[in-house]
């Protein structure tokens, strides 16, 4: 996780979280996880790309842009894998819907 969130840092997640869970539901949880994934990888390749004057300049740091984005993500998953680790039972527990 970001060292400094905003306020409204873990309400934007869960408004990303609550629209997979929607398309869950039709498609399966794989499947929504990699579209989930796609478009971040898509929309933080534009967040990168307004930060350069053109694409060479981009191809000069792409390495560097893989190496922050890998490293936020790596660092965000293991975070919340050790989350469920810890409260797998929690997390995990049928609900009153589930067989």
């Amino acid at each position: 996780m970001p060292k400094e969130v905003d306020d409204k840092f873990y309400d934007r997640a869960d408004a990303h979280i609550h629209l997979t869970n929607d398309h869950q539901t039709e498609i399966g949880r794989g499947k929504a996880s990699a579209s989930m994934l796609y478009a971040t990888a898509r929309f933080n390749a534009w967040v990168s790309a307004c930060g350069f004057s053109n694409g060479a300049e981009m191809e000069q740091a792409k390495t560097e842009t893989l190496d922050y984005f890998l490293e936020q993500y790596r660092l965000m998953l293991e975070e919340n894998l050790d989350d469920y680790i810890l409260n797998f039972s929690k997390y995990m527990a049928p609900s009153d819907g589930d067989a």
